[in-house]
């Protein structure tokens, strides 16, 4: 009997163990979604400023690869706009899939519900696509020639003279390449004058040449260099003269094609989209300013300028805050005064070799550099570099795309290129106090959590 009663002991211990077991293994854990690993989204407390814009009645122009319309993110999002590639198919064909992610870090309206869906930082906002020859087009060789380099800036200034005269207020370009353009440098005081803003991307190689890229080099173009979740610069950010701005650009997730449609990747591509919706959700807000205005908020918002304008080579006036812009602008200043100084000749295209170096005689002058500024002609249309650093497409689960259009490097710096200046910084996103509620946009237009495309 004795026996038995241990073995009952034993069976009931073995029971109460295995309803144990049994409620741990019911418990749901909690699976990170899409939207969760949107830190940026966090950090620039998207969801509070959502109510009170969301980008809704701009159009922004997205120079790039080309934007896939049939992302279930970005669906009703995509526009006709036009293709300069000779790649199969049109400007909503992205064999690349880089311009759908500058696309959907902008405009995506998380269409594929609460588990799957992504969001851009301006779900109200409008894409229209601008396809431009990328991959070089089927060229031979890793290094364009200056020549061929000079006559993208050309077919560049051509995209931007057609965004200017469209509908779309916001000019996007995460592309750059080596050599300047009078008709870029004309363009872009077209669109200027039509009413436009104009971001592009710094570059990804300061850790290597940093030499000035364009349009971002351009006068009257933002250029737009890259922090990571600390606030820090990110370590391939492009530094200079020509910086004017910098957004998050490590580890960014957002809606693309394939099988999965959520990629994720670090370079100053990321940061130049999420400026140019920032500056949507501003203008949404204030539709009677101009581009003037909505640039002067933008940058004496950003992290740094809580006294008066300051700058430095590393993050331009500052990490943009858009929030802050919303609810503490300031006074917009003039409408027809640019805020700038490159238009004054600052950053002329016939900038200096050195114009890229913040420390004098501590590097000799690159061929690009000091071919940057001379003028060009010439037949043809070679590719603009794509500004995403190696390995910044990733997708979730999947393997590593390198998009180094015109030669693949390695991390290692060349002797005599002088390293990055000391950046001091400040946290631009104060941390906030309630946890995110992740509950997303509602797009009226379209009907959440039934879609599940893959």
């Amino acid at each position: 009997m004795r026996i038995n009663r241990q073995s009952a002991g034993a069976r009931l211990a073995l029971a109460i163990l295995s309803l144990t077991l049994a409620g741990v293994a019911v418990a749901p854990a909690h699976a990170e979604t899409p939207r969760d690993k949107q830190w940026h989204l966090d950090a620039m407390h998207a969801e509070d400023m959502w109510e009170t814009s969301t980008g809704k009645g701009i159009t922004v122009a997205v120079l790039d690869s080309g934007v896939d319309k049939n992302v279930a993110d970005l669906r009703g999002q995509v526009l006709d706009g036009i293709d300069y590639s000779n790649k199969q198919g049109n400007e909503q064909t992205d064999l690349l899939s880089h311009g759908t992610q500058m696309a959907a870090l902008i405009a995506a309206t998380g269409a594929r519900g609460a588990n799957v869906g992504t969001y851009g930082l301006a779900p109200g906002a409008k894409i229209l696509p601008i396809r431009m020859p990328y991959d070089r087009e089927g060229e031979m060789g890793l290094l364009p020639t200056l020549g061929e380099a000079k006559r993208a800036a050309k077919k560049m200034a051509v995209a931007i003279r057609f965004a200017a005269d469209s509908e779309a207020k916001i000019i996007s370009i995460s592309m750059s390449g080596p050599a300047g353009h009078p008709d870029l440098t004309a363009a872009v005081k077209y669109a200027l004058e039509k009413g436009k803003l104009v971001f592009a991307a710094a570059g990804n190689s300061g850790k290597l040449r940093n030499d000035l890229e364009y349009p971002a080099a351009t006068p009257g173009v933002v250029g737009v260099a890259g922090v990571d979740r600390n606030a820090k610069p990110y370590e391939k950010s492009q530094w200079g003269p020509q910086v004017d701005l910098a957004a998050p650009a490590v580890d960014i997730v957002s809606a693309c094609p394939g099988s999965e449609q959520i990629c994720t990747g670090s370079g100053t591509s990321m940061a130049t989209a999420l400026a140019s919706a920032s500056a949507a959700l501003l203008w949404s807000q204030h539709p009677d300013w101009t581009n003037y205005q909505v640039l002067r908020v933008l940058l004496q918002t950003a992290s740094g300028n809580d006294k008066g304008l300051s700058r430095d080579d590393v993050v331009g006036y500052g990490v943009l805050r858009p929030r802050i812009a919303l609810t503490e602008p300031g006074d917009p200043g003039p409408a027809d005064e640019y805020p700038l100084p490159d238009l004054g000749g600052k950053a002329a295209e016939s900038a200096s070799p050195e114009a890229s170096e913040p420390a004098k005689g501590s590097a000799e002058p690159t061929a690009a550099a000091t071919a940057a500024g001379e003028g060009g002609e010439g037949g043809g249309v070679p590719t603009v570099g794509i500004a995403v650093g190696v390995g910044a497409a990733v997708l979730l689960g999947g393997a590593v795309a390198v998009w180094a259009v015109r030669r693949r490097r390695s991390d290692a710096a060349p002797t005599g290129v002088t390293p990055a200046p000391p950046y001091g910084g400040q946290s631009p996103y104060p941390p906030s106090t309630v946890p995110p509620p992740h509950q997303g946009y509602a797009h009226p237009s379209h009907d959440h959590g039934h879609d599940r495309r893959a």
